[in-house]
């Protein structure tokens, strides 16, 4: 923690400092252009922790809490979910955090302000609801595997199996030649495979995002190998001119993904820390009448 980065760029006390330069960069252009900012979040592994049954994953009310108060002080603040946008801006608690956009199912979905937009499920979705239990059944899936009807989007979990990485493994092939079969895209993720419609992905969501909102600096916030997209378009969006930020939300579970990140924090705890000092910081700056942008 300090007030400088080793390159002489300002952070806010109390602020970890990137790694990276460019990440340092970005945090210091956040602080500066708060008011037109784009901070997006993942949910599960990032916002809530990991747990077995999916439906009972919440974000912790300190969580909620920031992201109200930031939605009040950055240009945007988003979710960007693999999960429906109505469940994840539920189980965000969002009826307490207004002005937050969620964009789900990697962005075919938005929900913002009460309001659902969505496209019809991808036809596919209906051979791969049709063949899945007799796939599972040849395969001798273990009894603790359990499939996840998302409506625009299929998950098959193994977290609860007697041995979720070897299940996984199992299930990767057939899952993978299922999702061909009906011209879907497949997504791997912490000890669950998801199948999915082509043609969107964390990374295009969070792009295009940046341009509605005409967002002069970028942090994305993500724990999961769909995240990586996300941290593709935060690199390539700095190479076109715009600051951005990529933190890893770190986790046993995927460790590879810290690597591709500027920071890592520790877990959805970490992240809601990150949240509130960056909200404190943008606060600050306003109290000094400077100008964000």
């Amino acid at each position: 923690m300090t007030e400088s980065d080793q390159d002489g760029n300002e952070v806010a006390p109390g602020l970890p400092v990137p790694r990276t330069a460019a990440g340092r960069a970005g945090l210091t252009a956040l602080i500066e252009q708060h008011a037109r900012a784009l901070i997006g979040l993942d949910f599960d592994g990032t916002l809530a922790p990991i747990v077995a049954d999916p439906a009972a994953a919440r974000a912790d009310p300190a969580a909620t809490a920031v992201l109200a108060r930031l939605s009040r002080l950055a240009g945007t603040v988003a979710i960007i979910t693999g999960r429906p946008a109505a469940e994840a801006a539920e189980f965000a608690g969002l009826r307490a955090a207004p002005g937050v956009i969620v964009l789900g199912h990697y962005g075919r979905e938005r929900w913002e302000d009460g309001n659902l937009s969505s496209p019809a499920p991808a036809p596919g979705l209906q051979t791969v609801r049709a063949e899945l239990p007799r796939l599972l059944a040849a395969a001798s899936a273990d009894a603790g595997t359990f499939v996840e009807y998302k409506g625009q989007a299929v998950a098959v979990h193994t977290r609860r199996a007697g041995d979720p990485e070897a299940e996984l493994e199992l299930l990767r092939g057939p899952l993978a030649r299922l999702a061909d079969r009906a011209g879907l895209a497949v997504e791997p993720g912490r000890l669950v495979i998801e199948l999915r419609p082509r043609g969107s992905d964390k990374g295009m969501a969070i792009r295009e995002l940046a341009v509605q909102r005409s967002a002069a600096a970028i942090m994305y916030c993500g724990d999961d190998l769909g995240d990586l997209t996300a941290f593709s378009a935060v690199r390539e969006l700095r190479a076109e001119g715009t600051p951005g930020l990529a933190v890893c939300s770190g986790s046993a579970e995927v460790p590879e993904l810290a690597g591709q990140a500027d920071l890592e924090v520790d877990g959805p705890a970490g992240v809601t820390e990150l949240l509130a000092g960056l909200a404190g910081a943008f606060a600050a700056r306003d109290s000094r009448g400077r100008p964000s942008g």
